[in-house]
């Protein structure tokens, strides 16, 4: 392999296609870097990329060693490997060469509590550690990711100037890269962004679901809806994709690829996570909790392909009613119900960012982290430019559903939206994103809940007291001796 003339600017460690991909986007930008893998292979696949992309200062080791020597001091190595132990064994390989001051970027979806037992792990060998959210997929990562660093600061300003230029580039308003602030906050950020994504995709298959099974559009018809979509407050990298796919026809036979597609949906766990510290926090995320369910269920194929068998000889056939429905207006409320249902989404995941940022003392500024979306993820859309704009109005915003623009706009909607979910329903098609979205906003912006009797029960059988509406205190009240008073 050949050596740089001189030390290099940074190194990366783990060479699948993500990591290759950011190594060749930071050699592009002028960066001279170093790249090592365990397996050598995917080593010298790098450096035949670099040479073939435009001949990049990219130089490959096939040793820890002198992979770790050839970075400049204080050194940088940033690793994109699979999160868990894979983590900790290059953490291992890496620190027996590294010197103090020295810092280790884990660029991969690693639980937030990892990260900050590895920071407190490293500070005690005097290196700096940085848990670097990355989205964007492959294509991002080659080309301008959204980059969310979080945990030690002066490790964030070793290589501040390599992100800001190596992220996604927003004309008007900057690289998609900020300080996220202390501990595993970047890793916590990044694995909501993916319980955002986990809805957005729900509800988008959805609306698809909707217009197909009920309004018999063709993957032709779809394709240009779709398009016709991203021209609008819908604009966003997952329409677009959506609409990529309806065109594409399937290259080993007849007819459009997305029909030959196994309906399941696989994951790797940061939805789960997104969902379970919802449920730790206290904080309601139900589009983002049934876009997960709804994975779950996918996964049982066999048994619902059986499921549809019984339930088909009981009279029961896949669409409930096959009524007819005027195309133009469903596509228009459909548009409506997935926009206004998006909003509930990004309430949900910006409130579980909150919680948490309070919990932990991590100051998170939520429109920074809209405006880093912006580019390069796979959530950015135009709609992130009036989320920033709301939480610039008022940072202290309890929820996205009252600020008075998104107000608006989901009163706007919400005949379309129900008018949605009373078809879907009627149809015998699940709509769980769209349909929990909804029960969400009714819930919020209901001033008095049915909660009031089931505080009652949990008074009855578990004395737990309760509180009152006309008096202050709590109180606890012998209902089982004044039923049974009654009915004597």
């Amino acid at each position: 392999m050949a050596a740089p003339p001189k030390p290099t600017r940074i190194g990366l460690a783990g060479l699948a296609v993500m990591g290759q991909n950011l190594a060749l986007n930071i050699a592009e930008k002028g960066f001279p870097i170093s790249v090592y893998n365990r397996s050598t292979s995917k080593v010298d696949e790098t450096v035949e990329r670099a040479k073939k992309e435009g001949d990049l200062p990219l130089y490959g080791f096939h040793d820890a060693e002198s992979f770790v020597k050839s970075v400049q001091k204080p050194r940088v190595i940033i690793m994109l490997v699979k999160a868990g132990s894979p983590v900790d064994q290059t953490i291992k390989t890496l620190s027996a060469y590294l010197e103090k001051g020295d810092c280790i970027i884990d660029g991969g979806n690693e639980w937030y509590e990892n990260t900050e037992r590895r920071e407190k792990a490293m500070a005690e060998l005097g290196l700096l550690y940085l848990g670097m959210g990355v989205s964007g997929g492959e294509e991002g990562a080659r080309n301008g990711p959204s980059l969310m660093p979080g945990g030690s600061f002066e490790a964030f300003k070793y290589i501040e100037d390599i992100l800001l230029k190596v992220a996604a580039q927003v004309p008007d308003s900057g690289p998609c890269v900020t300080y996220i602030g202390k501990g595993g906050s970047g890793n916590f950020v990044k694995m909501v962004h993916n319980g955002i994504e986990y809805g957005d995709m729900q509800l988008i298959a959805e609306a698809y679901d909707v217009l197909k099974s009920v309004g018999k559009l063709s993957n032709e018809e779809l394709h240009s809806v779709f398009a016709e979509w991203n021209k609008g407050e819908l604009l966003s990298f997952l329409i677009e994709i959506t609409a990529d796919i309806f065109g594409i026809k399937d290259d080993k036979g007849e007819g459009h690829l997305v029909d030959k597609v196994l309906d399941k949906t696989g994951m790797k766990g940061t939805g789960k996570w997104t969902v379970q510290q919802a449920a730790d926090l206290s904080v309601a995320a139900p589009t983002i909790a049934s876009s997960l369910d709804a994975r779950f269920l996918s996964g049982l194929k066999e048994e619902r392909v059986e499921a549809a068998k019984v339930f088909k000889a009981g009279g029961f056939g896949d669409i409930l009613t096959d009524q007819v429905v005027d195309k133009k207006q469903l596509i228009d409320d459909v548009r409506q119900a997935l926009y206004a249902s998006k909003i509930c989404s990004y309430a949900q995941g910006m409130n579980l960012i909150r919680a948490k940022s309070i919990e932990k003392g991590w100051d998170l500024k939520l429109g920074e982290l809209a405006r880093i979306w912006k580019g390069g993820c796979i959530i950015r859309a135009v709609f992130l430019d009036r989320m920033k704009r709301a939480y610039d109005r008022n940072p202290d915003l309890a929820n996205l559903l009252v600020d008075p623009e998104f107000a608006k706009e989901i009163i706007e909607r919400q005949s379309a939206w129900r008018r949605v979910v009373c078809l879907a329903i009627n149809s015998g098609i699940s709509t769980p994103g769209m349909s929990s979205s909804l029960a969400y906003f009714d819930t919020y912006r209901r001033a008095r809940l049915p909660a009031n009797l089931v505080q009652a029960q949990r008074d009855y059988f578990g004395a737990h007291t309760y509180e009152r509406v006309d008096v202050e205190g709590y109180f606890h009240t012998e209902w089982f001796k004044i039923a049974r008073q009654l009915k004597n």
